[in-house]
């Protein structure tokens, strides 16, 4: 017998293109910098339409909710050219990035947080 393990193929996530960026964000919890460093989020704080991200090497900014600023358009387009060595993203957590796939019209809508924020504000 072989002893030794195939590595695991992570599976293949569907995402639609025109999601919010807040509700991707929270999903995927990567954020790609200025530079095109990717960036783990440690937490992110919902203020309306806008967030307070706060990095794993504790960098603060705020960021509007939108569908086609640069980070949502990067996201989607895999665009970075390294990962912050202070953050320490692992490994598995780009592979499985890297196995997520942004269809037009498959995919899940990500509206479930959405739906959760509307029956609050209506309450």
């Amino acid at each position: 017998m072989n002893s030794e393990k195939k590595p695991k193929t992570p599976a293949k996530r569907y995402y639609r293109k025109r999601v919010h960026l807040l509700s991707l964000i929270e999903k995927i919890k990567l954020w790609p910098s200025r530079k095109g460093i990717l960036h783990g989020i440690r937490s992110i704080e919902k203020l309306g339409d806008q967030a307070r991200v706060t990095t794993h090497c504790n960098k603060d900014f705020l960021i509007n909710n939108s569908m086609n600023s640069r980070a949502a358009r990067w996201l989607r387009n895999k665009l970075f050219v390294g990962v912050c060595s202070k953050c320490g993203v692992p490994e598995w957590k780009l592979e499985k990035y890297n196995s997520t796939q942004f269809k037009r019209h498959q995919g899940s809508l990500l509206l479930k947080d959405q739906k959760e924020e509307t029956d609050s504000a209506n309450s």
